[in-house]
């Protein structure tokens, strides 16, 4: 049996191609703003707006319009942490950062921010449990995660904080900028009926302020004109669901939505055959993966996901489902990373004969492997799978496509049914430790349930988590690398993930290096 062909490649890129009512805000709105649509695969996944339950690409798209951290990303720009609604910040040591807070902010239900709300936004009652508010348990696992050494903050004063680590966090500050760290109306969360009430209304700070959301279907903004930036170039920001991208072009075209996202680079040139669109984008810092399950009976055996590793074409994917518009980077990491990014660090090959081999030596005797996979989650995610999975059986692997409708079913069963999947990873810091120990060290998810452990590596990564010895630090995660990608692999890289929006081509808005949409003041005009 051959790998898939060219041929075959281009025909399977063709055929691949409740509501909640809302308190009313104070926002005096004007008729002279425009009001726009986008047209979005999907608004979130959990069916809330509360970033510690929504920790999605697309709940990256939506919650800079509403919310807001202490420090933000130039997402437009370098990447690099910027005040938000936080002015200044100052390391006190390595375990300790004093934060001043901006004046005058307000929530959107009028209130004005204070030292108490941000207190109370990092606090037990909705991260940790311990308060008078019952926290679901999957919140708890992720402001673990996202701040593994947490300890309190401080009020120093109506505007001044001090955040308090209980061990050394090299990225203390840039944590601060992670979306769950989302600033919110202490009084407003304390009203809510429960915890999941607040996640589907949520009362923040951003530009726009919620004011309708029905779930697998409209997410209406409105300008919040009382915003600390003053008023938003914008009257409403309305994101509507529409799965498919035949149908989010088609709404493009006739003018029921400004925006498209998520578009494949194969319909690039259809939309931009109409003058009146242009569509915007390119690679961003995201990449795209397939991880295995290392429980699995037959996945076990490192040799077979050496195997797997081996039997993937990527320069393939890249040339004929992206046209050659985004990249192969050098494993789980980024350039931005500066002195830790080991820019001699490779992929495993593709070499279909070296992958034979290995199942040789595993002694792999056509045992079933079940991938499963959402159908275009991702941009062109069921035509990568059918490319790996043609490629993975031409060299003996028994693969098992199995299409689900939703990330629950991805994770259901027991660790047999489980083989393997897809999955993306994004990064917005310039240092490994938040994306890799984050999401694969002892408190990422992939550990505590048990799909792929290493325990040299775990303690590798709280190593790199805690170190101040740079030379150590960069030593600590290049042979991080080795484990997780060549030796005991719990993934394959694919490729640079890489977002294209139509748009009206008269709208001057730049898509930034994530799946975030900003619609700020600096970022807009028509």
């Amino acid at each position: 049996m051959t790998g898939i062909t060219r041929r075959h490649l281009l025909s399977v890129s063709a055929a691949s191609t409740a509501a909640f009512a809302m308190p009313r805000f104070a926002s005096a709105q004007s008729t002279e703003r425009p009001a726009v649509t986008v047209a979005v695969q999907r608004i979130s996944n959990s069916n809330t707006l509360e970033m510690l339950t929504e920790q999605s690409n697309v709940g990256t798209r939506i919650y800079t319009s509403y919310a807001e951290t202490l420090i933000g990303n130039n997402w437009i720009g370098d990447m690099s942490l910027q005040p938000q609604l936080a002015t200044s910040w100052k390391r006190v040591d390595d375990q300790t950062v004093d934060v001043d807070l901006r004046e005058g902010v307000k929530f959107h239900n009028g209130d004005v921010m204070t030292a108490e709300d941000v207190a109370f936004s990092y606090g037990p009652d909705r991260m940790w449990g311990g308060g008078t508010v019952e926290v679901p348990e999957n919140v708890k696992v992720v402001a673990r995660q996202a701040l593994p050494a947490f300890e309190r903050i401080e009020v120093l004063g109506p505007h001044k904080i001090r955040l308090h680590n209980s061990s050394i966090d090299p990225v203390l500050e840039g944590r601060l900028s992670g979306s769950i760290g989302m600033i919110v109306s202490k009084r407003a969360f304390m009203e809510a009926k429960s915890w999941m009430d607040w996640a589907r209304r949520p009362i923040t700070t951003g530009p726009y302020a919620i004011t309708e959301y029905k779930p697998d279907s409209v997410l209406t903004l409105s300008a919040f004109d009382d915003h600390w930036e003053g008023r938003p170039p914008l009257r409403q920001v309305r994101f509507v669901e529409t799965p498919e991208t035949a149908s989010r072009i088609n709404l493009l075209r006739s003018g029921g939505a400004d925006f498209a996202c998520d578009i494949p680079p194969d319909q690039i040139a259809t939309v931009e055959a109409d003058k009146r669109f242009k569509v915007v984008g390119g690679p961003i810092n995201n990449t795209r993966y397939t991880v295995f399950n290392k429980s699995h009976p037959v996945l076990a055996n490192p040799l077979v996901r050496q195997a797997l590793t081996h039997s993937v074409d990527r320069n393939l994917i890249v040339e004929s489902l992206w046209s050659g518009r985004t990249e192969v980077p050098r494993g789980l990491q980024w350039s931005f990373y500066g002195d830790f990014y080991i820019a001699d660090h490779e992929n495993p090959a593709y070499d279909p004969d070296k992958a034979r081999a290995l199942l040789r030596k595993a002694g792999y005797n056509g045992e079933p492997i079940p991938y499963r996979v959402l159908n275009d989650y991702y941009t062109a995610q069921t035509a990568t799978a059918q490319i790996n999975t043609e490629n993975w059986r031409a060299v003996g692997l028994n693969i098992k496509l199995q299409m689900v409708e939703n990330w629950g079913q991805i994770s259901e069963g027991g660790p047999e049914t489980r083989g393997i999947h897809d999955w993306s990873a994004a990064a917005s810091l310039p240092d490994p430790y938040v994306q890799m120990s984050g999401s694969w060290g002892p408190l990422g998810s992939p550990w505590k349930s048990n799909q792929w452990r290493n325990e040299e590596f775990g303690k590798l990564s709280q190593e790199l988590g805690s170190s101040t010895d740079k030379t150590r630090r960069i030593a600590v995660w290049r042979r991080m690398l080795q484990i997780i990608e060549i030796e005991d692999p719990a993934y394959v890289v694919l490729h640079r993930n890489a977002s294209f929006t139509a748009k009206r081509a008269d709208i001057k808005w730049t898509p930034a290096q994530s799946f975030v949409m900003d619609f700020r003041r600096h970022n807009w005009s028509a």
